[in-house]
């Protein structure tokens, strides 16, 4: 029986470091937008070939990312990121505190470097003269 025990857990710590994907490591910072926090959002970080890297923004515009479970952060290297500073209002509108360019990675413009743990990743917005708004669509 100890036998079966002891290769039963060699089997599963095998198995446990293989395939794991490459290297997550703690990743968190802040969003501000014309010099004050997002207040509301979602950071988003595409890494490729691994899936993404998300972390809500909180009221001060702080977050943390998490790949494969709460808070562990993002895989090493350089990824595009989006960042969706929006609100659903209602089934027929939602508030913008991001300009709509930022929620896509390929028009944000935004990358992040990740080549160590850090706790001081930034990203300074812009509206570029223009304010949060209410966008309103039919309900179809």
């Amino acid at each position: 029986m100890t036998r079966i025990t002891f290769h039963t857990a060699f089997l599963l710590s095998l198995i446990a470091g293989c395939g794991g994907g490459p290297e997550v490591v703690p990743v968190s910072g802040k969003v501000t937008i014309d010099g004050q926090p997002l207040t509301k959002g979602v950071v988003q970080v595409i890494a490729e070939g691994y899936r993404p890297a998300m972390g809500d923004i909180q009221a001060d515009g702080s977050f943390t990312l998490s790949t494969n479970k709460p808070n562990d952060g993002c895989v090493l290297g350089t990824h595009k990121v989006a960042i969706i500073g929006d609100e659903t209002l209602g089934p027929t509108s939602r508030k913008w505190y991001a300009p709509p360019d930022y929620a896509d990675f390929i028009s944000s413009g935004l990358t992040l470097t990740v080549d160590k743990p850090t706790k001081d990743a930034r990203f300074e917005l812009s509206w570029k003269g223009g304010k949060p708004y209410v966008e309103k669509f039919n309900k179809e």
